[in-house]
């Protein structure tokens, strides 16, 4: 008896001491696009008429560990076994050893991304134009343009040639050999941010001259040959007729794109989407209002129905998976677009669930 106490003894203390390389997922905060976050509208809209909104359009989250927390057996092993968590691999997570710095800031870029892509989905729904433009978006640092063109700069025009897109600006520069001098028409970054403010397009503009340099070789690739670069990333901004604001802190990814973009809608017409419902989902989503798939879906299923939703709005690549793990009493609606959302969501307002587009295992 005594040896064995003695076993038990080391294989519990192994179980605590022994670290494993995997990760914790959990059911995260669920907030109400059409409610508040600690005492604050979560939409806040101003300059246009907005209609008040009952009901619920929920955005969810998952809950993960810390890149720098390593399980034990043990909780690993009452992870494996609980329903309401799963343990994946620490690569999972955070691949390439990335950090949790570098995860969190990463997870608060894709976030802000999905926020401006939720606004211009929306608008597009409600046929509200919504001006366009070409920016900077990152200086890389020691490159040729640094201290010339900074973030937020918007790009008219490339050797005078105007652009339209973020992949004209680099079509024009690498029609250039290194060395070469390439002219920017930009409006500096103060000036855009003062015109959108106003609600406006941007005026008046100034040229910058860079001198390109040799792109360096891709990871893993052998010499890049001459195609010439001047060192920033190109991107889109837009100018609303409005403004709109998101105030929502602590929430990281680009996974909430969908419910942020019907909140706005709700908010800006008569009546509501809902019906008073209560409707969770989630989804990434792009200018065009395409919907997107995420991580994480079943902690999300568990969280919505924890918070008291019936129908969960769920992206149509993420579909089989939900459906072979759904929560009693929730409803799973699939959803290709935004514009499939609100055709889903007038059903569930009308009582005529059983159209519903539904998922299913295969």
């Amino acid at each position: 008896m005594l040896a064995s106490t003695l076993v038990l003894i080391a294989l519990l203390c192994a179980g605590v001491l022994i670290k494993v390389p995997y990760s914790e997922m959990s059911p995260g905060p669920t907030v109400n696009t059409l409610g508040e976050a600690r005492g604050e509208p979560v939409l806040q809209i101003s300059g246009r008429k907005t209609y008040p909104a009952s009901g619920h359009l929920n955005m969810t989250t998952v809950r993960v560990t810390g890149a720098d927390y390593r399980m034990n057996i043990f909780e690993a092993v009452y992870g494996w076994l609980a329903h309401d968590s799963v343990v994946v691999p620490h690569d999972t997570l955070y691949p390439d050893g990335k950090t949790e710095e570098e995860s969190t800031q990463e997870n608060a870029e894709e976030f802000s991304q999905s926020q401006e892509s939720a606004k211009v989905a929306a608008l597009k729904e409600l046929d509200i134009p919504v001006s366009t433009q070409v920016v900077v978006s990152t200086v890389v640092k020691g490159s040729p343009s640094e201290g010339k063109l900074h973030a937020g700069d918007v790009i008219k025009a490339v050797d005078g040639t105007a652009v339209k897109e973020p992949d004209d600006v680099a079509k024009l520069v690498t029609e250039h050999r290194p060395g070469e001098n390439v002219t920017f028409t930009i409006v500096p970054a103060a000036d855009a941010a003062a015109a959108e403010k106003a609600g406006r397009d941007p005026e008046g503009s100034e040229k910058i001259t860079i001198k390109t340099v040799k792109a360096p070789p891709a990871e893993g690739e052998g010499e890049a040959g001459d195609r010439a670069i001047v060192g920033i990333r190109a991107g889109t901004d837009h100018t609303f007729p409005f403004e709109i604001d998101i105030k929502l802190a602590d929430v990281g990814g680009p996974s909430a794109g969908l419910m942020f973009s019907l909140g706005i809608v709700d908010k800006l017409t008569p009546g509501d989407l809902t019906g008073g419902k209560f409707v969770a989902g989630t989804g990434t989503i792009d200018e065009a209002g395409t919907v997107g798939p995420i991580g994480g879906i079943t902690m999300k299923l568990v969280g919505a129905r924890n918070a008291g939703a019936r129908y969960f709005l769920t992206p149509d690549d993420n579909c089989v998976s939900a459906a072979a793990d759904t929560p009693d009493g929730l409803t799973l609606v699939r959803v290709k677009t935004i514009e499939d959302a609100t055709k889903s969501l007038e059903q569930i307002k009308a009582g005529k669930t059983a159209g519903l587009p539904s998922c299913s295992t295969g």
